[in-house]
Protein backbone atom coordinates (compact mmCIF):
# COMPACT_ATOMS: atom_id res chain seq x y z
CA UNK A 1 0.00 0.00 0.00
CA UNK A 2 2.80 2.79 1.06
CA UNK A 3 4.50 1.88 -2.75
CA UNK A 4 1.02 2.21 -4.53
CA UNK A 5 1.19 5.36 -2.09
CA UNK A 6 4.13 6.79 -3.65
CA UNK A 7 3.82 5.81 -6.88
CA UNK A 8 0.29 8.13 -6.87
CA UNK A 9 2.58 11.59 -5.56
CA UNK A 10 5.28 10.48 -7.88
CA UNK A 11 4.88 13.14 -11.40
CA UNK A 12 7.27 10.66 -13.21
CA UNK A 13 4.71 7.70 -12.43
CA UNK A 14 1.72 9.26 -13.75
CA UNK A 15 3.27 10.28 -17.09
CA UNK A 16 4.68 6.63 -17.36
CA UNK A 17 1.06 5.11 -17.17
CA UNK A 18 -0.33 7.90 -19.26
CA UNK A 19 2.49 6.97 -22.10
CA UNK A 20 2.09 3.05 -21.37
CA UNK A 21 -1.82 3.04 -22.25
CA UNK A 22 -1.21 4.87 -25.27
CA UNK A 23 1.28 2.92 -26.31
CA UNK A 24 -0.88 -0.55 -25.14
CA UNK A 25 -4.14 1.18 -27.10
CA UNK A 26 -2.39 1.43 -30.18
CA UNK A 27 -0.48 -2.12 -29.92
CA UNK A 28 -3.75 -3.31 -29.41
CA UNK A 29 -5.76 -1.79 -32.30
CA UNK A 30 -3.30 -4.75 -34.68
CA UNK A 31 -5.49 -7.43 -32.42
CA UNK A 32 -8.17 -5.82 -32.58
CA UNK A 33 -8.46 -5.66 -36.27
CA UNK A 34 -7.53 -9.37 -36.66
CA UNK A 35 -10.10 -10.73 -34.13
CA UNK A 36 -12.65 -8.78 -36.06
CA UNK A 37 -12.04 -10.06 -39.47
CA UNK A 38 -11.79 -13.74 -37.81
CA UNK A 39 -15.08 -13.65 -35.79
CA UNK A 40 -17.12 -12.12 -38.36
CA UNK A 41 -16.44 -15.27 -40.62
CA UNK A 42 -18.64 -17.17 -37.82
CA UNK A 43 -22.11 -17.56 -37.24
CA UNK A 44 -23.85 -14.11 -35.96
CA UNK A 45 -24.18 -15.86 -32.71
CA UNK A 46 -21.10 -17.02 -32.06
CA UNK A 47 -19.60 -13.54 -32.85
CA UNK A 48 -19.78 -11.64 -30.04
CA UNK A 49 -18.83 -14.86 -27.58
CA UNK A 50 -15.24 -15.24 -29.56
CA UNK A 51 -14.86 -11.52 -29.17
CA UNK A 52 -15.16 -11.85 -25.58
CA UNK A 53 -13.72 -15.08 -24.79
CA UNK A 54 -10.38 -13.67 -27.37
CA UNK A 55 -9.49 -10.60 -25.09
CA UNK A 56 -10.22 -12.06 -21.89
CA UNK A 57 -7.82 -13.91 -22.40
CA UNK A 58 -5.88 -11.32 -24.09
CA UNK A 59 -5.79 -9.82 -21.04
CA UNK A 60 -5.39 -13.28 -18.72
CA UNK A 61 -2.25 -13.78 -20.86
CA UNK A 62 -0.97 -10.51 -20.26
CA UNK A 63 -1.66 -10.15 -16.47
CA UNK A 64 0.17 -13.75 -16.61
CA UNK A 65 2.94 -12.65 -18.21
CA UNK A 66 3.45 -9.05 -16.75
CA UNK A 67 4.12 -11.91 -13.71
CA UNK A 68 6.60 -13.56 -14.99
CA UNK A 69 8.34 -9.99 -16.22
CA UNK A 70 11.95 -10.94 -15.30
CA UNK A 71 11.69 -14.10 -17.39
CA UNK A 72 10.39 -12.54 -20.22
CA UNK A 73 13.31 -9.24 -20.06
CA UNK A 74 15.47 -12.67 -21.04
CA UNK A 75 13.47 -13.63 -24.15
CA UNK A 76 15.94 -10.83 -25.68
CA UNK A 77 18.95 -12.77 -25.29
CA UNK A 78 20.69 -14.53 -27.90
CA UNK A 79 20.31 -18.28 -28.21
CA UNK A 80 22.21 -18.54 -31.61
CA UNK A 81 23.56 -16.86 -34.65
CA UNK A 82 22.44 -17.23 -38.25
CA UNK A 83 24.02 -15.04 -41.16
CA UNK A 84 25.91 -13.10 -38.43
CA UNK A 85 22.59 -12.08 -36.42
CA UNK A 86 22.00 -13.24 -33.01
CA UNK A 87 18.30 -14.13 -32.63
CA UNK A 88 16.41 -14.35 -29.47
CA UNK A 89 13.13 -16.48 -28.40
CA UNK A 90 12.14 -13.10 -28.64
CA UNK A 91 13.02 -12.66 -32.50
CA UNK A 92 11.91 -16.13 -33.24
CA UNK A 93 8.10 -15.24 -31.75
CA UNK A 94 8.14 -11.95 -33.74
CA UNK A 95 9.20 -14.02 -36.97
CA UNK A 96 6.91 -16.88 -36.37
CA UNK A 97 4.01 -14.77 -35.46
CA UNK A 98 4.68 -12.18 -38.48
CA UNK A 99 4.54 -15.69 -41.01
CA UNK A 100 1.30 -16.56 -39.60
CA UNK A 101 -0.26 -13.13 -40.25
CA UNK A 102 1.14 -13.12 -43.94
CA UNK A 103 -0.51 -16.78 -44.55
CA UNK A 104 -3.66 -15.64 -42.67
CA UNK A 105 -4.13 -12.66 -44.76
CA UNK A 106 -2.94 -13.70 -48.04
CA UNK A 107 -5.57 -17.08 -47.34
CA UNK A 108 -8.02 -14.35 -46.63
CA UNK A 109 -7.09 -11.92 -49.40
CA UNK A 110 -7.68 -15.23 -51.68
CA UNK A 111 -11.18 -15.95 -50.70
CA UNK A 112 -12.20 -12.64 -51.53
CA UNK A 113 -10.43 -11.95 -54.74
CA UNK A 114 -11.10 -15.46 -56.46
CA UNK A 115 -14.74 -15.53 -58.03
CA UNK A 116 -14.39 -19.25 -58.33
CA UNK A 117 -13.73 -19.88 -54.65
CA UNK A 118 -17.48 -19.84 -53.95
CA UNK A 119 -17.67 -23.56 -54.79
CA UNK A 120 -17.23 -27.27 -52.23
CA UNK A 121 -13.99 -25.51 -51.15
CA UNK A 122 -15.49 -22.53 -49.83
CA UNK A 123 -17.86 -24.32 -48.03
CA UNK A 124 -15.26 -27.27 -46.71
CA UNK A 125 -13.49 -23.80 -45.58
CA UNK A 126 -16.35 -21.69 -44.06
CA UNK A 127 -17.29 -24.88 -42.03
CA UNK A 128 -13.79 -25.24 -40.36
CA UNK A 129 -14.26 -21.56 -39.09
CA UNK A 130 -15.66 -22.78 -35.52
CA UNK A 131 -15.66 -20.98 -32.75
CA UNK A 132 -13.07 -23.21 -31.16
CA UNK A 133 -10.70 -22.65 -33.83
CA UNK A 134 -11.19 -18.37 -33.75
CA UNK A 135 -10.32 -18.69 -30.09
CA UNK A 136 -7.40 -20.82 -30.61
CA UNK A 137 -6.10 -18.27 -33.67
CA UNK A 138 -7.03 -15.17 -31.66
CA UNK A 139 -4.62 -16.65 -28.14
CA UNK A 140 -1.97 -17.72 -30.68
CA UNK A 141 -1.96 -14.22 -31.99
CA UNK A 142 -2.66 -12.75 -28.45
CA UNK A 143 0.49 -14.41 -27.43
CA UNK A 144 2.98 -12.88 -29.91
CA UNK A 145 1.55 -9.57 -29.51
CA UNK A 146 1.38 -9.60 -26.01
CA UNK A 147 4.92 -10.55 -25.04
CA UNK A 148 5.75 -7.85 -27.39
CA UNK A 149 3.84 -5.38 -25.66
CA UNK A 150 5.34 -6.59 -22.01
CA UNK A 151 9.34 -6.16 -23.23
CA UNK A 152 8.76 -2.89 -24.30
CA UNK A 153 6.39 -2.15 -21.09
CA UNK A 154 9.08 -3.45 -18.77
CA UNK A 155 11.56 -1.34 -20.71
CA UNK A 156 9.29 1.83 -19.93
CA UNK A 157 9.02 1.41 -16.10
CA UNK A 158 9.64 -1.10 -13.70
CA UNK A 159 6.77 -0.56 -11.23
CA UNK A 160 4.19 -3.35 -11.94
CA UNK A 161 1.25 -1.42 -10.53
CA UNK A 162 1.58 0.69 -13.53
CA UNK A 163 1.98 -1.84 -15.84
CA UNK A 164 -0.79 -3.86 -14.52
CA UNK A 165 -3.31 -0.91 -14.88
CA UNK A 166 -2.22 0.14 -18.65
CA UNK A 167 -3.10 -3.33 -20.01
CA UNK A 168 -6.43 -3.28 -17.92
CA UNK A 169 -7.32 0.06 -19.17
CA UNK A 170 -5.84 -0.47 -22.85
CA UNK A 171 -8.00 -4.34 -22.83
CA UNK A 172 -10.96 -2.65 -21.76
CA UNK A 173 -10.92 -0.30 -24.51
CA UNK A 174 -10.35 -3.37 -27.05
CA UNK A 175 -13.36 -4.94 -25.59
CA UNK A 176 -15.92 -1.67 -25.75
CA UNK A 177 -14.30 -1.27 -29.46
CA UNK A 178 -14.66 -4.61 -30.83
CA UNK A 179 -18.31 -4.60 -31.32
CA UNK A 180 -18.46 -1.17 -33.84
CA UNK A 181 -15.55 -2.31 -35.47
CA UNK A 182 -17.02 -5.76 -36.44
CA UNK A 183 -19.94 -4.43 -37.03
CA UNK A 184 -18.29 -1.33 -38.99
CA UNK A 185 -15.79 -3.95 -41.38
CA UNK A 186 -19.02 -6.31 -41.70
CA UNK A 187 -21.11 -3.15 -43.30
CA UNK A 188 -18.07 -2.31 -45.68
CA UNK A 189 -16.52 -4.88 -47.37
CA UNK A 190 -13.73 -2.63 -48.74
CA UNK A 191 -12.51 -2.56 -45.36
CA UNK A 192 -12.05 -5.91 -45.27
CA UNK A 193 -9.66 -5.57 -47.91
CA UNK A 194 -7.90 -2.78 -46.50
CA UNK A 195 -8.29 -3.93 -43.32
CA UNK A 196 -6.23 -7.64 -44.60
CA UNK A 197 -3.60 -5.58 -46.61
CA UNK A 198 -2.92 -3.56 -42.89
CA UNK A 199 -2.73 -7.49 -40.83
CA UNK A 200 -0.40 -8.08 -43.71
CA UNK A 201 2.19 -4.97 -43.19
CA UNK A 202 1.91 -5.88 -39.62
CA UNK A 203 2.81 -9.32 -40.34
CA UNK A 204 6.15 -8.22 -42.33
CA UNK A 205 7.12 -5.64 -39.99
CA UNK A 206 7.40 -8.38 -37.16
CA UNK A 207 9.17 -10.69 -39.23
CA UNK A 208 11.87 -7.68 -40.14
CA UNK A 209 11.85 -6.61 -36.60
CA UNK A 210 12.96 -10.49 -35.51
CA UNK A 211 15.30 -10.59 -38.61
CA UNK A 212 16.78 -7.17 -36.58
CA UNK A 213 15.48 -4.68 -38.87
CA UNK A 214 13.34 -2.04 -36.88
CA UNK A 215 10.58 -0.35 -38.39
CA UNK A 216 9.68 2.92 -36.73
CA UNK A 217 5.88 1.76 -35.67
CA UNK A 218 4.90 5.29 -36.28
CA UNK A 219 5.57 5.27 -39.96
CA UNK A 220 3.11 2.04 -39.68
CA UNK A 221 0.35 3.27 -38.21
CA UNK A 222 0.70 6.66 -40.21
CA UNK A 223 0.39 4.65 -42.83
CA UNK A 224 -2.67 2.86 -41.59
CA UNK A 225 -4.58 6.08 -40.62
CA UNK A 226 -3.42 7.45 -43.74
CA UNK A 227 -4.88 4.58 -45.97
CA UNK A 228 -8.64 4.54 -44.00
CA UNK A 229 -8.88 7.94 -44.26
CA UNK A 230 -8.84 7.56 -48.10
CA UNK A 231 -11.32 4.56 -47.97
CA UNK A 232 -13.49 6.92 -45.59
CA UNK A 233 -13.83 9.33 -48.41
CA UNK A 234 -13.80 6.49 -51.22
CA UNK A 235 -16.97 5.54 -49.00
CA UNK A 236 -18.31 9.08 -48.64
CA UNK A 237 -18.14 9.92 -52.46
CA UNK A 238 -19.38 6.29 -53.02
CA UNK A 239 -22.60 7.18 -50.84
CA UNK A 240 -23.09 10.31 -52.23
CA UNK A 241 -23.39 9.07 -56.17
CA UNK A 242 -26.29 6.84 -54.47
CA UNK A 243 -28.21 9.32 -53.30
CA UNK A 244 -29.18 10.79 -57.02
CA UNK A 245 -29.59 7.33 -58.20
CA UNK A 246 -32.11 6.14 -55.59
CA UNK A 247 -33.97 9.34 -55.75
Amino acid sequence: MQDIAALLQDPSAWIALITLIVMEVVLGIDNLVFISILTNKLPPEQRRPARNIGIALALILRLALLGTAAWIVHLTEPVFELFGHAFSWKDMILIGGGLFLVWKATKEIHHNVDPEEKGEDFIASSANNTLASAIGQILLLDLVFSIDSIITAVGMTPHLPIMVIAVVFAVTVMLVASGPLSAFIERNPTIVMLALGFLMMIGMTLIADGMGFHVPKGYIYAAMAFSALVEILNMLARRKKKKPTAH
